[in-house]
């Protein structure tokens, strides 16, 4: 039978919930604080996240709106490779390349799959509350709107997961991540990772034109560079091995971000009733993995599954958090871990770990990496809550 939804926050995990449930008849109503769905830089699609997409029939769009990668190296700053996988390693192991794409242009994708009208955007909510048919949605305005069920999608300051758990503090992890967008392209031999003594960098091609890059370093959390990001970046990856510098000097600054990275204590509860919680809201994690909006996408794609099996939604959404618990528990300690270990102190310990992967075995990374992201690594369920 179809139902009412309001789902709260429209980046990737709220728009793919919501376009996962239109597709199954239902009404979806999605409110933003935001005006402007098309801020952030990149993002990469891992086949699981591909698999997720194509559940919800938006797969092949963002396929082709992308630059697909086929391999991952690592290498040190000065170049030297500490792990060199075959070119076709990745879609060997995981079952198709990986894409990467602007943001803006996924949730593009995801809001143009919607009916018109769907997306209410500089709307802020401010509180939600069941009522004898549904939940109560107040916003900023003192509008309140009603449905049969709230999805929070919206991040780590979650007004819906505050309602479910009470206060959920956030932890600044002791490190930075810029996040930028060079007007260049890059050998897609090179796709990957290059690391430092406390710096992590990541680049992969975005198309023919592009290239998607990130950095991390420990720093003070709140720190701005006094004269400007770039100039700091520039400094910092100051010789270190092409194409850094060259993604750096050809990235503007407006395509240039810098985020404080925090831990957000895990919510105990994703569900209670008609409330549920998905992506960043209910497990936000650390991007070193690169599974932060891939989970997020997987989310939309279950919970859809389960609305459709369960006979309520209360059923539904106890039996979608049921699930996914399993699966993003150990992404979301493995992404802190691995965070840790790159930003530990003193740095030494870092670049000890860092060397320390050149002698794993190409297999034993290749089934890690499988288990993650490979196409095979999302699944649907659903039946009852255990």
């Amino acid at each position: 039978m179809p139902a009412r939804f309001i789902v709260v926050g429209a980046g990737i995990a709220g728009l793919a919930s919501a376009v996962a449930l239109s597709r199954d008849g239902h009404e979806v109503r999605v409110l933003e604080q935001r005006t402007d769905l098309g801020a952030g830089t990149g993002i990469s699609i891992w086949p699981n996240a591909l698999a997720a997409l194509d559940q919800i029939g938006v797969g092949d769009a963002v396929r082709d709106a992308g630059g697909r990668i086929t391999a991952g190296a690592i290498r040190w700053r000065s170049g030297r490779w500490l792990r060199r996988p075959a070119g076709q390693r990745m879609v060997t192991a995981l079952g198709e390349p990986l894409v990467v794409v602007r943001r803006s242009t996924v949730t593009g994708l995801l809001a143009g799959a919607l009916p018109a009208g769907a997306v209410a955007t500089g709307v802020s909510v401010t509180a939600v509350s069941t009522t004898a048919a549904g939940v109560a949605v107040t916003t900023a305005d003192g509008d309140i709107l009603e449905a049969d069920a709230v999805i929070g999608a919206d991040g780590v300051r979650s007004v819906v997961a505050s309602t479910l758990n009470g206060d959920l503090p956030n932890r600044y992890v002791g490190y930075t991540a810029w996040r930028g967008i060079a007007d260049i392209p890059m050998d897609p031999d090179l796709a990957g990772e290059t690391l430092g003594p406390g710096v992590q960098v990541g680049h992969v091609p975005l198309g023919d034109e592009h290239t998607y890059w990130f950095a991390t370093e420990r720093t003070a959390e709140g720190g701005r560079a006094p004269d400007g990001e770039k100039a700091h970046l520039a400094r910092l990856l100051a010789g270190w091995a092409a194409p850094i510098p060259a993604l750096l000097a050809a990235t503007s600054p407006a395509n240039l971000l810098r985020n404080d990275l925090y831990d957000r204590a895990a919510p105990r509860h994703w569900s209670r009733g008609p409330m549920v919680i998905v992506g960043d809201a209910a497990h936000p994690m650390r991007p070193h993995l690169g599974q932060g909006g891939c989970q997020g996408i997987e989310d939309a794609a279950v919970l859809a599954r389960c609305v459709a099996r369960a006979p309520d939604l209360s059923r539904a959404f106890a039996s979608f958090a049921a699930f996914r618990r399993r699966r993003v528990r150990a992404l979301v300690l493995e992404a802190a871990t691995i965070g840790r270990v790159l930003n530990a102190r003193p740095a030494a310990l870092g670049t000890a770990a860092s060397w320390g992967t050149a002698l794993l075995p190409e297999r034993v990374v290749s089934a890690h990496l499988a288990s993650i992201a490979a196409r095979s690594a999302f699944t649907l369920p659903c039946t009852e809550p255990d």
